[in-house]
């Protein structure tokens, strides 16, 4: 059986190595159910930016911030 083959390959790994191939085996079979992850969705809040999101701020506005 396979999973025969992968213990005895195991056996001859450095001890110092195994958490590698641990950490290899967890991503491959965590990645085999993809659907279970949801996706990553950059900034905070949904929509579109205006044009006025990049417009400098007004100096009384930049006095606060510091």
């Amino acid at each position: 059986m396979i999973i025969d083959q992968i213990m005895q390959e195991l056996q001859d790994i450095p001890e110092d190595k195994l958490a590698e191939i641990y950490n290899m085996i967890q991503d491959f079979r965590l990645g085999l159910n993809p659907e279970k992850s949801q996706p990553r969705i950059p900034g905070l809040l949904t929509g579109k930016l205006g044009d006025a999101f990049f417009e400098p701020l007004p100096e009384d506005e930049l006095q606060q911030w510091e």
